[in-house]
């Protein structure tokens, strides 16, 4: 059974989903188990065919209870199984315990913690902790963490990498360093910001053939973006059509020494399909943005009138792309956030946001999407970056609400979030992408993204991410992550908005 929405849930509503399978819809608990071994056993055996000798770590609850039933599994298909119980089945209860006693009537051995060495595995299944976890593993779970992630096997995680917060995906001091991970019920969001995709690994989800009911039954779960978005934004062109079709950016930036960011935003901008591009810097720097690209359109503003003329005749604005922090700057920004038409603010601009303490009382933000990163948040948020990274999607949306913007928060696992609540995660995207520029040029697709008529800016921000992230993808593929520029990822972004050609 395929979900048509990849919907992503905190641990408690994954709790709930479960308690809806069992109470609601009568399907018994031991069953809901039996199939996550199950999905688990067969997915490991599909990524590695040849590993002969399992190592199942268990510890108590459900998610030890998972671990058993894998352990049978593969016992019973003539694989070489050894269990390791942090627990001492005998205290385990509930559907937990009776998987441990059929592990034990199928004859299967347990082992007690500590474990020697790997040498006689080549597989490592962590069913430790599970989701329930909610502070940094200690004493023996601490100890096996610690065995798994140097024992220098592939290592298969139940569920969730142990130690790693299902919500906020931070590594809680330790925790596991998984290959693969197989998550159930519902995708737990943690698994794919912050630290999750460095602990998870790749990523399964199995429904347990619950009925899609039960994944209804939580209304407020947040969204895997999907690759198929882009074709859903971007039907195919009419012919019929003309530059204005599809839509005129104004980039607002530049200052001295900065004029490549605005640059940067303007020709991401135009690769991403908008129909025109003007550029407002500093007129010293009017004739010279351009000369690499002469499809730029730039114009000289030294007073907020010139800018002021020109918001009022294009369809959305990207504003603080190396805008620095001068009086000029403020000047510039101060127009911007008062333009008729959507604004994309990122860099300098939200930096004038901290300063001023402006929001939705002086401002109409009801049309802004704000693309901060971590430290760029937490100045907006009178906090630190570190507490932003702690719960990104916390951070993403306390910044929707407190400005009624639509907000990008950078990173891994880029957070797209709602002043309504609503929040996607994008799964894409790479390590080289952490470099300089990097930022302009995703303001600039999203600014395309509004100009070619996407109306309702949360997509419109998605769709910004998705292609940024892809085209990201498609350069370290071709390039590597280690070296890569801003404009690699920009001379891509025809290939992802294109799929076909």
């Amino acid at each position: 059974m395929v979900d048509k929405v990849n919907r992503l849930y905190t641990a408690e509503q994954v709790r709930r989903l479960d308690q809806c399978a069992i109470a609601g819809h009568g399907i018994p608990g031991i069953d809901l188990m039996e199939s996550a071994g199950r999905n688990t056993f067969e997915a490991a055996v599909d990524a590695y065919p040849d590993a002969r000798h399992w190592q199942v770590l268990c510890g108590g609850g459900n998610n030890g209870g998972d671990g058993y039933i894998i352990a049978r599994l593969a016992r019973e298909a003539g694989l070489e199984v050894a269990v390791c119980a942090l627990k001492d089945p005998s205290g385990l209860s509930g559907d937990a315990a009776l998987a441990a006693r059929r592990w034990r009537q199928a004859g299967g051995e347990v082992q007690s913690w500590p474990l020697t060495g790997p040498e006689h595995c080549d597989l490592v299944f962590d069913a430790l902790l599970g989701t329930g976890l909610d502070r940094e593993p200690a004493g023996d779970f601490a100890a096996a963490i610690e065995w798994v992630n140097r024992c220098g096997k592939a290592v298969v995680a139940v569920d969730i990498p142990s130690g790693l917060n299902a919500d906020t995906g931070v590594a809680m001091g330790l925790a596991v360093v998984a290959d693969l991970t197989v998550t159930f019920i519902g995708r737990k969001r943690g698994l794919f910001t912050a630290d999750g995709p460095d602990c998870a690994g790749r990523v399964i989800f199995c429904d347990l053939e619950t009925p899609q009911s039960v994944r209804d039954s939580e209304p407020n779960y947040g969204i895997l973006i999907h690759e198929s978005l882009l074709a859903d934004l971007f039907p195919k062109r009419r012919r019929n059509s003309h530059k204005g079709s599809y839509g005129w950016v104004l980039g607002v930036g530049g200052d001295f020494g900065m004029t490549g960011a605005v640059r940067l935003a303007g020709e991401a901008a135009l690769r991403s399909g908008a129909g025109k591009v003007t550029l407002a810097t500093r007129s010293v720097h009017a004739g010279l943005v351009n000369l690499a690209c002469p499809e730029l359109m730039v114009r000289g503003v030294e007073d907020t009138a010139q800018l002021a003329e020109l918001t009022g005749q294009v369809d959305v604005l990207v504003a603080g792309t190396g805008l620095g922090q001068t009086d000029w700057s403020e000047q510039m920004m101060h127009v911007c956030l008062q333009a008729p038409v959507p604004v994309v603010i990122d860099a300098d601009g939200l930096n004038f946001l901290a300063r001023k303490q402006t929001g939705s009382a002086e401002y109409p933000s009801d049309n802004w999407i704000l693309t901060p990163h971590p430290a760029e948040a937490a100045r907006l948020l009178k906090s630190s970056a570190r507490e932003v990274q702690s719960d990104r999607i916390g951070a993403a949306l306390s910044l929707a609400r407190l400005h009624r913007a639509v907000v990008v928060l950078k990173g891994c696992g880029t957070v797209v979030a709602a002043p309504d609540g609503r929040y996607a995660i994008c799964p894409f995207g790479n390590p080289g992408m952490a470099t300089a520029g990097t930022g302009d040029v995703l303001a600039g697709v999203i600014g395309a993204m509004v100009a070619q008529g996407i109306d309702d800016l949360w997509r419109a921000a998605m769709g910004g991410v998705l292609a940024h992230a892809l085209a990201g993808d498609l350069a370290a593929a071709e390039r590597g992550e280690r070296g890569m520029l801003a404009s690699d990822i920009t001379a891509r972004l025809p290939r992802v908005l294109n799929p076909a050609q």
